[in-house]
């Protein structure tokens, strides 16, 4: 996949948010684990990728799901190597239509195709940088505070959560829920 970016916000926006240089390399670290968090839950990469090949099963069925939308441009379509016409693509859900009836079963289908987002969705960014901004404060070297007779522990799993902003965009660019039920 060439083109997608490491980051979906901008480190100086993050900066801001912690009051320190946009260069710092642990906040740089934390917005590529945000980024590479929200990329794992909606299952693609959100940002523009341009010239993507991906080869897929034949399903039997009239629609076939890309593994990335939105589809910004459909290219060659092949089925077992051979030139597909008049395919036609939901641009927003990244389902492909076959002109003729059903995508036949057993069969290889190569897909090349431009998907994702010029400008990653400001609901995408706000969500990452606030993920970023929690692992960035978290240290995970502290696994327990003792003071006096109280004493807190916690895991660093557990000290990143997620927000309903969180939730919400996720939900929002998500592809691929069959495996949900």
């Amino acid at each position: 996949m060439a083109g997608a970016e490491p980051y979906l916000a901008e480190p100086a926006e993050l900066a801001t948010f912690l009051g320190i240089p946009a260069d710092d390399l642990r906040l740089l670290a934390a917005l590529r684990a945000a980024s590479r968090r929200f990329r794992g839950a909606v299952r693609h990469p959100v940002s523009l990728v341009t010239e993507d090949t991906v080869t897929l099963d034949g399903s039997g069925r009239a629609l076939l799901q890309l593994p990335a939308a939105p589809v910004i441009r459909l290219g060659n379509v092949l089925v077992d190597e051979q030139l597909l016409t008049g395919v036609r693509a939901k641009r927003r859900s990244g389902v492909l239509l076959h002109p003729s009836g059903c995508w036949p079963d057993w069969a290889e289908i190569t897909v090349t195709y431009d998907h994702g987002h010029a400008t990653v969705p400001e609901e995408v960014a706000e969500a990452v940088i606030d993920q970023a901004r929690a692992i960035y404060r978290l240290d995970p070297a502290i696994q327990q505070i003792t003071t006096g007779t109280e004493s807190v522990s916690f895991a660093a799993t557990a000290a990143v959560g997620i927000t309903s902003q969180w939730q919400a965009a996720v939900e929002a660019h998500r592809l691929n829920r069959g495996d949900d039920a």
